[in-house]
């Protein structure tokens, strides 16, 4: 078991935004109110959390007329670290039991902070192998490629997957996954990323600033969309008939869904307890390694989602809480 702070007052340490904005809206503060578990909750010491595209598009205000939120929020999804407190209506829990899973990015009371409430059901025993950090780096990234490729592809062993975005979070995590399963993995990337995606294990790698990937594979079982775009479109005719397009950021083209007979979904991730454990077991067996790029304090958290937003990080970005 681990340690938690007994001795915590009713404020905390969280990085917060009170207006809606770029690099500077983001701050922290050692002043943010303690949240407590409510029904159905559990609240968690945090001690990493992981860092999103999607949170600076929270911060920006991308999300305020569809989910407002009251000001100042605490910004954060990816969590990991001890349960503090246990909400009514919970089991399978226990104080002092290290955890990961996702907060709600969007409660206002997310995981850049000391402690953060999580839904249980959104939540799992933290795997045994790998520390607070690497297990931060894991509940989106990891749950959006398991959700993918295992329940909504059902990716067979032979089968041909192309998987955009190969360097990134969810790309990295995607790769292994799918070679793991028994596919062959062909993946676009650039630069640096080249090297780095042929190191997690992809068959064939293209760079797309300077190759057309539509033009090079074809008659492909599945396609996994992280970018969106003219990718996304380009994607359908690299499939098979029948093939399964799943993006994280386009919705289909009705049409050229049809005309190929594409099982095309749109994924909205969702990390349930129950893919969290089936992830920890991956990682437990060294099936999945999470890739970090880099590691930010709490303090700096308006640097560390910028550079999410500005620096192309392979793999994920982390904020330590507490060691």
């Amino acid at each position: 078991m681990y340690s938690i702070d007994k001795e915590q007052g009713e404020n905390m340490k969280a990085a917060q935004i009170s207006t809606y904005g770029g690099k500077d809206a983001l701050q922290a503060t050692d002043k943010a109110p303690k949240p407590s578990a409510g029904s159905g909750q559990v609240l968690v010491e945090v001690r990493a959390a992981g860092v999103n595209p999607f949170d600076w598009k929270v911060r920006e205000g991308y999300m305020k007329d569809a989910v407002p939120m009251d000001l100042p929020a605490t910004l954060g999804g990816d969590v990991a670290g001890v349960v503090a407190e246990i909400g009514e209506n919970v089991e399978g829990f226990i104080t002092d039991q290290a955890v990961y899973g996702q907060a709600n990015a969007l409660s206002g009371q997310g995981s850049y902070a000391e402690f953060t409430p999580v839904k249980a059901g959104q939540l799992a025993a933290k795997p045994e192998t790998v520390d607070f950090t690497t297990a931060a780096a894991l509940p989106l990234a990891a749950t959006s490629a398991y959700q993918a490729l295992v329940d909504h592809v059902g990716l067979q062993k032979g089968q041909k997957i192309l998987i955009h975005g190969g360097a990134g979070g969810i790309g990295s995590l995607a790769i292994q996954l799918a070679k793991h399963l028994g596919a062959y993995v062909a993946t676009t990337a650039t630069d640096d990323g080249l090297a780095f995606v042929k190191e997690l294990g992809a068959d064939e790698v293209i760079d797309y600033k300077s190759e057309d990937f539509s033009a090079v594979i074809k008659d492909y079982d599945a396609v996994f969309d992280t970018v969106g775009g003219e990718t996304n479109k380009k994607s359908y005719v690299v499939l098979k008939e029948g093939g399964a397009l799943v993006s994280m950021v386009e919705q289909p083209d009705e049409e050229l869904a049809a005309g190929r007979g594409i099982k095309y979904t749109a994924q909205a991730t969702r990390s349930t307890s129950e893919r969290l454990e089936a992830i920890a077991e991956l990682v437990d067996k060294g099936v999945l390694k999470p890739q970090i790029d880099k590691v930010f304090p709490l303090d700096q958290a308006a640097e560390a989602l910028e550079y999410v937003k500005t620096g192309g990080p392979k793999g994920k970005v982390v904020l330590e809480i507490k060691n």
